[in-house]
């Protein structure tokens, strides 16, 4: 099977520096993070494509790959130049024509893995390879102006997030979660590579937290292979981090197991927690937490307030207070969730009893997959609606008598999954009742985002392989184009 990148629209030429200012004015003609804004709604204020024009789009050009298997990227765009990635790779496209301009393949890295995007600052791009190297290339030639190891492969450590840009410095992550790591965050000098400061998502012994974990400790998971979004007015990242190891067995890791599953608050000068919220205390359906945390201000109950919304893979749509992390709401994100009948006042869920992995296996929903995914969300201004492809979809959960053994790919067991239906559902965060829902045929396994206009469309993929434009206020469905 061959991959392809479609453009619908065009642009002009490569031209000034990107200063952090211009990042913080969100999109207009450039997109600039992976989610186009610093807030991550995932929303253009384009107007060109309407509900009524809509079905008139066609493609203007098409660009393959190299060796692309899977593209889980997202493209940047500057003064019309598109930059995307694949595995170890940035390939910077003229948006008019579709023409390269340049490539880079950094043939060293040790590792294949996927590639979710880069980050744009100054006149350098910056991507970050499977091996856990941020590499800065100029942004006119693509020539390398450097390259700097963060991590170890024998670690267990690799990377596979976008990078984030912000005031001088660049945000990058860490996988490798379901092997036994230490997850972590770090901030990189953009200039230099150099690290200003690292955090640690699973806390070390006799740290606050520690107390939540066993003899694994060392090897909690949490890793941190999603990006971020960032408040500039608080100063505050907010960034998710993965499930706990061994993925499955809980009995060797008793306790929360902190600061797996959770979304973390912290200050971006210096990397210290701000507060964190941990959706799945004790995670053993490898539900991480690896989905957007999406900034909003909006009246809640009468009164504005700074939100911070985030669509859980354990089933559950959480609307939080972004400068305390007070838990505000928790309601079902989809129809079919059985481990946990709902969420207390303290934003814990209530537990069924008996949906632990077992080793004969346990059927419980949502599968493995998770309800929703890492795949983009949009909020729409206009609509006042958040926007999430989400997975009815139950399966099997294994416990396995097996030792775990750290950085042997061994997550405690095992899980499947079962048919199921991808549905794009529109949700009010104030209420978390659902506006509409768009079902798609297909197989239930599709991993494309969600992209709005201010014109009130939205753009996304269908589990067939199309495609297709939907009405944000209605849901109705506009367009589609086969992909393949």
């Amino acid at each position: 099977m061959r991959f392809i990148f479609l453009a619908l629209a065009l642009s002009s030429a490569l031209s000034a520096q990107v200063a952090y200012e211009d990042i913080l004015k969100g999109p207009g003609s450039n997109w600039l993070t992976y989610a186009g804004s610093y807030n991550g709604w995932r929303h253009t204020p384009n107007t060109q494509i309407t509900p009524e024009n809509a079905g008139s789009l066609v493609p203007k050009w098409v660009y393959r790959v190299p060796n692309a298997r899977g593209l889980q990227t997202s493209p940047l765009a500057h003064d019309g130049v598109l930059y995307v990635t694949n595995t170890n790779s940035v390939y910077a496209l003229d948006a008019r024509s579709g023409r390269l301009i340049w490539s880079y393949v950094d043939s060293r890295a040790e590792r294949q893995s996927p590639n979710r995007g880069a980050a744009i600052l100054g006149d350098k791009v910056y991507f970050i390879t499977s091996d856990n190297y941020l590499t800065a290339l100029d942004r006119s030639t693509g020539a390398v102006i450097f390259s700097k190891q963060y991590a170890r492969l024998e670690d267990g450590v690799s990377s596979s997030s976008a990078p984030l840009a912000v005031k001088d410095k660049i945000i990058v992550g860490s996988s490798g979660g379901d092997s036994g790591v230490r997850g972590f965050l770090a901030a990189l000098d953009a200039e230099t590579g150099e690290e200003v400061w690292r955090t640690y998502t699973i806390p070390a012994h006799g740290e606050p937290g520690s107390e939540t974990w066993g003899d694994l400790i060392d090897w909690g998971g949490g890793a941190t292979w999603l990006s971020g979004t960032f408040d500039p007015q608080l100063n505050t990242l907010y960034w998710t981090t993965g499930n706990a190891w061994p993925d499955f067995n809980g009995k060797v890791r008793p306790g929360d197991n902190l600061y797996t599953s959770s979304l973390l608050a912290l200050d971006v000068d210096t990397g210290k927690f701000t507060w964190h919220f941990q959706f799945t205390p004790h995670d053993t359906h490898d539900w991480d937490a690896q989905s957007w945390p999406m900034l909003v201000d909006l009246d809640w109950k009468g009164s504005p307030r700074k939100l911070v919304l985030h669509a859980n893979r354990n089933g559950f749509f959480y609307v939080l207070d972004r400068v305390t992390g007070e838990f505000l709401s928790g309601t079902q994100l989809t129809d079919n969730v059985t481990w946990a009948s709902g969420i207390d006042a303290k934003g814990r869920p209530i537990l069924i009893e008996g949906k632990e992995p077992t080793l004969e296996g346990n059927w419980v929903c949502p599968s493995v997959k998770g309800a929703t995914n890492w795949m983009g969300q949009t909020f729409h201004p206009g609509t006042g609606l958040i926007y999430i492809l989400t997975l009815e979809q139950c399966g099997w959960f294994n416990l396995s008598e097996q030792e775990p053994v750290p950085m042997k790919n061994f997550p405690g067991g095992g899980a499947t999954e079962e048919g199921g239906q991808v549905i794009l559902r529109a949700i009010d965060p104030t209420t978390g009742k659902r506006a509409w829902e768009y079902p798609m045929t297909g197989y239930g396994r599709m991993w494309t985002g969600t992209v709005s206009t201010a014109s009130g469309v939205i753009i996304t993929g269908d589990d067939a392989g199309q495609l297709a434009a939907i009405d944000a206020k209605s849901g109705s469905h506009l367009w589609n184009l086969n992909l393949g």
